[in-house]
């Protein structure tokens, strides 16, 4: 059986990033886990339902909360292929996220460009960054090198 970690649940996050990928969409996906269960996955629509709030991490929290009847996740962790935007870190905070897992950094337009760094989740999330950065990174550099 392959251990239920990070870098498991950040490759179900890569594998709807690229779904979004083969889509002509930017390739960021999300999976929502709770007691090491996948409770929701979701990749970028943006372009699909031409909804420029359709990112990954927001429909993979819809999904969620409508699975679960709930409209806060503290026992739940949401792994992402890049960095979030302030938009999705908002979604997060609302939704009282326990813990936030990212791969790759977002320079342009990660949370990190808009607040300087400065704290924008729920008190009591957790953050962690960089998991499968590499891969991460290389799918959203692949992406951008074929649109140029």
């Amino acid at each position: 059986m392959e251990l239920l970690n990070d870098e498991y649940f950040m490759r179900q996050a890569l594998n709807e990033a690229e779904q979004a990928f083969e889509k002509d969409e930017v390739p960021v996906g999300a999976v929502v886990v709770i007691n090491n269960k996948i409770i929701s996955r979701a990749h970028n629509q943006v372009e699909l339902l031409n909804d420029s709030t359709a990112h990954a991490e927001i429909l993979a929290l819809t999904s969620a909360y409508n699975s679960l009847g709930a409209k806060y996740l503290p026992e739940a962790t949401l792994y992402v292929t890049l960095e979030p935007c302030l938009m999705c870190c908002g979604a997060m905070y609302w939704g009282k996220i326990g813990r936030i897992v990212y791969g790759a950094s977002d320079e342009k337009n990660g949370y990190k460009h808009f607040t300087k760094g400065n704290w924008v989740f729920h008190p009591k999330t957790e953050l962690v960054k960089g998991v499968l950065e590499n891969e991460c990174a290389f799918l959203m550099k692949s992406f951008f090198k074929n649109k140029r």
